[in-house]
C-alpha cells in the first residue's frame, strides 16, 4: 500500500510539474506592427514545434514596449536600435538589453510636394523624426545625398544645429516619427523609418528617393534588436526566441516579404 501511494504522490508531482511547465511555456514580446511583429508570427511557427506559444503584442509607439519590459509584463520586445535603447535607459533609469540585432530597415527619403531630390526648391521643408537618434540618422542620409554638410564631431548625434553647409537652405520640420506618413503630401520631402513607411503602404526598396546603404555605420548601428531586462539574457524562453529569430526560415521569410525594405543582419 506504501509502494502504491509513493507512485501515486509521484505522478501527481510530475504531472503538477508539467501542467507548470505548459503553463509557463508562453513568450509575451512587444513589437511594432511593422515588420516585427509579423517576423515575430513568423518565428512562431518555428517555437509551437517546440511547445512554447509566442503572444505578440502590438504597439504604435516606442515608450509603453520598454517599460513593460521594465516591469515585467513583457518578457522582451523588438521594436528599437542600440541608440535608441541607450538614450531611453540613461533618461529613464530602466535596465534593457539587447540580446541579438535582427535585421535593419534602411531610412528612406520620400517624395512629397516636390518628386525628385534634384527638383529640390531653395527653402524647401523636410519632414524628419525629432526622436534623438532617429533625426541625427536622418540628417546624415541627406549629407550622404550631398544636400547638408553636418559636422563630422556630431556623428550619430546631430542635430540641426550641427549643419556646417546647407546651401538650399532646407527647413526642417521635427514630428513623431509615427506621423511622417501621414504629412508627407504637406512638406516637399519626409524622411521615414522603414516600419512606419511599411505601414502607410511605401516601400523604401520602391518608393523612396534615396536609401540607407547596407554597408553604412546608420545601418550597422541602427540595426533592429531584440531586448529583455537584465539578468534575462540567458532564460530559456530569451534562447529559445533568440534562436527562432536568427533561424533560416525567418531570414528567408524577411528577404522574400519585404523586397529591400527590411534586411536580415544575420
Amino acid at each position: 500500500m506504501k509502494k502504491t501511494i509513493a507512485i501515486l504522490l509521484s505522478l501527481i508531482f510530475v504531472l503538477t510539474l508539467t501542467i507548470t511547465v505548459k503553463a509557463d511555456a508562453t513568450v509575451k514580446v512587444g513589437a511594432s506592427i511593422t515588420p516585427h511583429a509579423e517576423i515575430l508570427r513568423e518565428a512562431a511557427k518555428i517555437l509551437e514545434k517546440q511547445g512554447i506559444k509566442l503572444e505578440v503584442v502590438e504597439y504604435t509607439d516606442y515608450v509603453q514596449p520598454n517599460t513593460a519590459v521594465e516591469d515585467g509584463s513583457l518578457d522582451a520586445n523588438y521594436f528599437q536600435h542600440t541608440p535608441y535603447l541607450n538614450t531611453f535607459n540613461a533618461e529613464n533609469g530602466t535596465h534593457l538589453v539587447s540580446v541579438a540585432p535582427i535585421h535593419y530597415e534602411p531610412m528612406g527619403i520620400y517624395p512629397g510636394m516636390t518628386a525628385s531630390l534634384e527638383e529640390l526648391p531653395d527653402g524647401a521643408v523636410i519632414a524628419v523624426p525629432n526622436d534623438v537618434t532617429n533625426e541625427a540618422r536622418a540628417l546624415q542620409l541627406l549629407a550622404a545625398q550631398g544636400l547638408i554638410e553636418i559636422d563630422p564631431a556630431a556623428g550619430l548625434n546631430a542635430t540641426p544645429n550641427d549643419i556646417t553647409s546647407n546651401p538650399k537652405n532646407l527647413q526642417f520640420k521635427e514630428m513623431e516619427a509615427a506621423m511622417l506618413p501621414q504629412i508627407v503630401g504637406e512638406v516637399d520631402l519626409a524622411i521615414i523609418n522603414s516600419n512606419f513607411a511599411l505601414q502607410a503602404g511605401l516601400n523604401a526598396g520602391v518608393d523612396a528617393l534615396a536609401v540607407e546603404d547596407s554597408e553604412s555605420i546608420s545601418a550597422i548601428t541602427y540595426a533592429n534588436i531584440l531586448v529583455v531586462k537584465e539578468g534575462n539574457e540567458e532564460t530559456e524562453k530569451t534562447l529559445a526566441l533568440k534562436k527562432a529569430l536568427l533561424s533560416e526560415e525567418v531570414k528567408t521569410y524577411i528577404n522574400e516579404t519585404y523586397s529591400g525594405a527590411v534586411v536580415p543582419i544575420f
